[in-house]
């Protein structure tokens, strides 16, 4: 939200620098992301001089040019070259001198000394777009001929320097999405710590009834939707362009002037909060506006020419005939106030939040209305803020108020009373304060105090404070006003300290991040909310077990992610379309699923995990002058994966493999612990998967269980040891066996043959061909063996070897080739 300083200053008497501005609105919860200086013109008019225009004579090289020369004030007139057909002696303009820098949107260029068809131009004489006064090209500006010769024109059109905060609103403070609620937060920092402020708003006391020539019969039939309904109407008005003090009031805060009376409902939002709604009055069927619903499916066409169905959900300001507004969120394309618009309707409103938010969320619609609204704005300022735009309006755009004003208003929104204890303030705050600081920063605040006793406080909170609605929010409001910074911090410690043999979590990650990264990994973070579609064909991860939002911001972003696949999926994409295909990347994140069979409001019934996912795909070795170029393949994603598992200390003879049962995978493994406990599943991606994606590449993943992984790392010792005195010996066997045996069995198998003097198991070759027979493939597999203890024999080592062959014949079928 951009906050201007000079705009503050309307309803705040500031003397403060900006700085020290940006200073404390962050100490007190509204944090500045940024400061920029801007002007009401971009570059200031900088270099911009009023001159007079001495002799005009005809080019002698180019018809369409003119030779000048301008007095600018100083002792001798400049020779210009100018081409604008308009262009005369006696004039008084606008002149560019020699290193002049002129804007053309996010574009520069600087005014450079030159000849032109042989002439020398020294300067330039502008048009008004040239220098961003206007947006008309036909010839230069001509100013009146009463304009000082000489005068910067920053100084002649009256350029405003500011300062624009960028405050980082959170959703809960809304009262604060205004010019003036951030004054009003201001002013209440500054009394608390004894400065001498006042908070004013503009007055509405000139608001006065004109006649009654056009009056609007106005009917909420939904007051649940619409608590209160406000309006007046204003004749004679012409729709025109705003005068520049207001052009640069929304100009300054990013903001495009459209007309003069759009640009006042504009301000008065962003100055008081409450949005305002403009209805060309000749659209308004039977001069009546009724506040409803329409039946489910009815179509009408917003502002931004865009057809829409609408749900009877949403509310909407119809005439007699047909709906004109969306209530709330966007304006209809008929209704709208246009060049031919005559006279008005005035709309200020209370609508309820939780229906406006639905229909923009219906919608994917955000706008500055409904950002206001669905957040919850004051109720008691419909008023104000309508009378301050009709005076506005009548000031710019002249006409006359033509009716009453309609103020509907059945169950008027009460003040939120709270009851805070003394007790409670300290505790919390962790200072003890005393109570007539508190009670000041209170009153600060618009919080009245209706009772007190030696106890506490019962107050009475105003309804635009939404977000203050219980003991701790007031406490909270009491805390930032009087500054966090203001808390000295304790020097003893008054807490239990327990010690936990569990692995810290966040130093485990940085070293198997530190390790992955050293192998040239990139570490990525995805969302947690995801498409729920992504899970409508996986069988492990089942579209019924996604936890879904309420109220989504988007259908992209339905649901809790189940799985780290789908995130890495595509980040893969936005690499690949930017022409980076090798792509070795990581993610430390958390998964969320949901039993659907749980009962409703049973915590239990979700569950949350924490995960560690790895993918590759393209090249695992660029081609360079002393390597081939080498794809991806599965055992390099295996090695990743036993990398991990040894750096976290998890034994070989604790894990078993299967072959994954899911459709995820084409192919690939899930380990698990000897009790069944999983604890990986890593492969090749199924291509179906991938296509969704639109990947037409291979790509290899991982998925580790990190909360089941780092609870099975700290049960392991790290065990210290000699070097072993005695040799090992290394012995290799070629085992033909069938295709569906994989190489973990081969290692299971071995290690229950051999517990004491097997070391180590590993595969070094798998050859497949006509010649093996069709079903059949050969492992080469060796076998470290030693004794720490004394020197293996001949005859102990041939012992081992024999019933490892024996074990491998009886239990897969193997015979050695």
């Amino acid at each position: 939200m951009q906050i201007s300083y000079n705009w503050l200053k309307n309803y705040l008497n500031l003397n403060i620098e900006t700085q020290k501005v940006s200073e404390i609105l962050t100490a007190i919860g509204l944090e500045v992301g940024g400061m920029e200086q801007v002007e009401s013109v971009k570059g200031g008019l900088e270099g911009l001089v009023i001159g007079e225009v001495l002799t005009c004579q005809q080019h002698p090289n180019a018809d369409k040019l003119r030779l000048t020369t301008v007095n600018i004030g100083e002792s001798e007139a400049l020779s210009i070259v100018c081409g604008a057909p308009n262009v005369a002696a006696g004039q008084k303009v606008v002149v560019a001198t020699i290193g002049t820098v002129l804007y053309n949107g996010d574009e520069s260029f600087t005014i450079k000394k030159g000849k032109i068809r042989g002439e020398e131009s020294w300067g330039m004489i502008c048009a008004e777009d040239e220098i961003g006064l206007g947006s008309s090209h036909d010839g230069i500006m001509v100013l009146p001929s009463d304009a000082k010769v000489g005068t910067p024109a920053k100084t002649y059109f009256n350029v405003e320097t500011d300062t624009v905060f960028e405050v980082d609103l959170t959703p809960n403070r809304a009262d604060a999405a205004s010019h003036y609620g951030v004054a009003r937060d201001l002013a209440a920092y500054l009394k608390a710590n004894g400065q001498e402020v006042k908070l004013t708003l503009p007055s509405v006391e000139d608001f006065a009834v004109d006649n009654k020539d056009f009056v609007v019969d106005v009917k909420v039939e939904h007051t649940e939707a619409c608590p209160r309904y406000a309006g007046v109407t204003i004749s004679d008005v012409q729709v025109k362009d705003s005068p520049d003090w207001l052009k640069n009031k929304l100009t300054t805060i990013g903001l495009t002037p459209i007309n003069n009376i759009v640009d006042v409902t504009n301000f008065v939002l962003h100055e008081l909060g409450q949005p305002l709604h403009a209805f060309d009055g000749s659209e308004i069927k039977g001069n009546q506006v009724l506040v409803k619903t329409l039946p489910d499916k009815s179509k009408f066409t917003t502002l931004d020419e865009v057809e829409r169905e609408l749900s009877a959900q949403d509310l909407m300001i119809c005439n007699a005939e047909e709906g004109m507004c969306i209530a709330g969120v966007f304006g209809g394309i008929k209704s709208g106030v246009k060049t031919s618009t005559t006279k008005i309707f005035l709309e200020s409103a209370y609508f309820n939040p939780v229906f406006v938010r639905k229909t923009a969320k219906r919608f994917t619609l955000s706008t500055d209305a409904s950002f206001r609204f669905e957040r919850g704005i004051d109720p008691n300022i419909t008023i104000f803020a309508l009378k301050r735009a009709a005076l506005l309006i009548k000031e710019v755009a002249g006409g006359s108020i033509s009716s009453d004003i309609i103020d509907i208003y059945p169950n008027p929104v009460k003040n939120f009373e709270v009851a805070v204890t003394w007790k409670n303030i300290q505790r919390l705050i962790g200072k003890t304060l005393k109570q007539e600081t508190i009670k000041g920063i209170l009153m600060a605040l618009d919080m009245q105090i209706s009772s007190e006793d030696d106890k506490g406080m019962l107050l009475s909170i105003p309804p635009y404070r939404v977000d203050v609605q219980r003991e701790v929010d007031v406490i909270e409001d009491i805390l930032r006003i009087y500054g966090y910074n203001n808390i000295e911090i304790p020097t003893d410690v008054h807490s239990t300290l327990v010690y936990s043999d569990k692995p810290d979590n966040h130093k485990v990650k940085n070293i198997i991040g530190d390790m992955l990264v050293a192998q040239g990994f990139n570490e990525i973070m995805c969302n947690s909310l995801t498409k729920p579609s992504y899970y409508e064909t996986l069988d492990k991860y089942p579209e019924a077990k996604v936890v879904k939002l309420f109220n989504p911001l988007s259908s992209d972003l339905g649901g809790m992610r189940q799985s780290l696949l789908m995130g890495g999926l595509e980040s893969i994409v936005h690499n690949i379309n930017r022409k980076n295909s090798d792509v070795k990347i990581f993610e430390f994140g958390n998964c969320y699923a949901l039993n659907p069979e749980g009962e409703k409001g049973d915590l239990k019934k979700y569950t949350e995990e924490q995960r560690l996912g790895i993918f590759l795909t393209g090249n695992m070795i660029k081609a360079n002058w002393n390597a081939n170029e080498r794809a991806v393949s599965f055992a390099d994603l295996r090695a990743v994966v036993e990398q991990v598992l040894m750096r976290l200390n998890i034994p070989q003879g604790m894990i078993s493999e299967t072959p994954v049962s899911n459709n995820m995978f084409i192919e690939g493994i899930d380990i698990s612990t000897k009790n069944n406990i999983h604890l990986v599943d890593f492969g090749i991606v199924n291509p179906a998967m991938g296509k969704s994606f639109g990947l037409k590449e291979t790509v290899y993943f991982a998925e580790l269980n990190w909360d089941k992984l780092l609870t099975l790392a700290g049960k392991q010792k790290v065990l210290y040891k000699e070097i072993a005195k005695y040799p090992e010996v290394s012995r290799d066997l070629a085992l033909l066996v069938d295709k569906k045996v994989s190489f973990g069995q081969i290692q299971e198998i071995a290690a229950k043959t051999e517990r004491k003097l097997l070391k180590s198991v590993s595969l070094f070759d798998i050859y497949e061909g006509e010649k093996l027979g069709a079903d059949k493939k050969s492992y080469a597999v060796n076998f470290i063996l030693q004794d720490e203890n004394k020197t293996l024999t001949d005859k102990q080592i041939e012992k081992i070897m024999n019933n490892l062959i024996g074990n491998f014949q009886k239990q897969l079928n193997a015979q050695l080739r």
